[in-house]
């Protein structure tokens, strides 16, 4: 993990504030949604990004039945419901 040197304190309504330039360097805009962790006594933000419920590709994932599913398993789903 790397030390950013940056301080925030939590407002009264437990809100912390990310600053433009760490928001900028790991591409986080306005209105992206973020994933909260926990490790140990952390607490770890990722930029969320939906994944594929079979294999967690991130990449060409469409939205199937309000389900996350990538293109190549798409194509095994409909290969599989030929047979």
């Amino acid at each position: 993990m790397k030390a950013t040197g940056i301080i925030r304190k939590v407002d009264e309504v437990g809100r912390i504030v990310l600053p433009s330039e760490l928001r900028a360097v790991l591409d986080i805009d306005n209105r992206d949604s973020v994933e909260i962790f926990t490790e140990d006594n952390k607490i770890i933000l990722k930029k969320y990004e939906p994944a594929c419920i079979f294999c967690g590709e991130t990449d060409n994932v469409t939205l199937f039945k309000n389900k996350q599913i990538c293109a190549c398993c798409l194509k095994e789903l409909a290969k599989a419901a030929e047979k």
